[in-house]
C-alpha cells in the first residue's frame, strides 16, 4: 500500500467519523434545543430557530462530507461552523451550566475547549482542504 493509498484511507475513517460527530450533534440540536439554550450566548439572535437550523446544518454537512462532490465544501463549511460554536462553548464552562449526560467540570470543559482546534482541523483535513501536517516537501 502505498503512502497516498495510507492517506486516502486515514481521511475516508476520519470522515466517517466526524460525519457521525455531526449527525450526533445535529439530533441533540433537533431533539433537545432547551438544553443548548442555556449554553447560547445573549448575542445570538432568535437562538431557538439558530439551534434548529444549525441541526438540519449538521445533518447536510455530514451527508456532503461523504458525498465526493460536496466535500471541499463540507469540510470549510464545517470547520467554520466548529470556530462559530466555541463561545457557546466557553458560555457552558464558564457559566458551569449543566446539562445532562455531561459533566460540569474543567476535566470536561477544559480539554474541550482545548481541542476545538482540532475539530476544526478534523473537518479540513479529512475533507482535502488542507493537507498539513502530513504532506512531506
Amino acid at each position: 500500500m502505498t503512502g497516498a493509498d495510507r492517506s486516502d484511507r486515514l481521511r475516508a475513517i476520519m470522515r466517517w467519523m466526524i460525519a457521525v460527530f455531526y449527525v450526533a450533534a445535529g439530533v441533540v440540536h433537533l431533539a433537545a434545543p432547551e438544553q443548548l439554550l442555556r449554553i447560547t450566548p445573549a448575542w445570538v439572535p432568535f437562538p431557538p430557530q439558530v439551534i434548529f437550523v444549525t441541526g438540519l446544518f449538521e445533518f447536510a454537512c455530514s451527508v456532503a462530507l461523504i458525498t465526493k462532490p460536496f466535500r471541499f465544501w463540507a469540510g470549510v463549511a464545517m470547520a467554520a461552523y466548529a470556530v462559530c460554536v466555541w463561545p457557546a462553548n466557553f458560555k457552558h464552562a464558564i457559566d458551569g451550566v449543566s446539562l445532562p449526560y455531561v459533566t460540569n467540570s474543567w476535566f470536561y470543559h477544559g480539554p474541550r475547549l482545548a481541542l476545538q482546534p482540532l475539530i476544526v482541523w478534523w473537518a479540513l483535513y479529512s475533507a482535502r482542504v488542507i493537507d498539513w501536517p502530513m504532506r512531506k516537501n
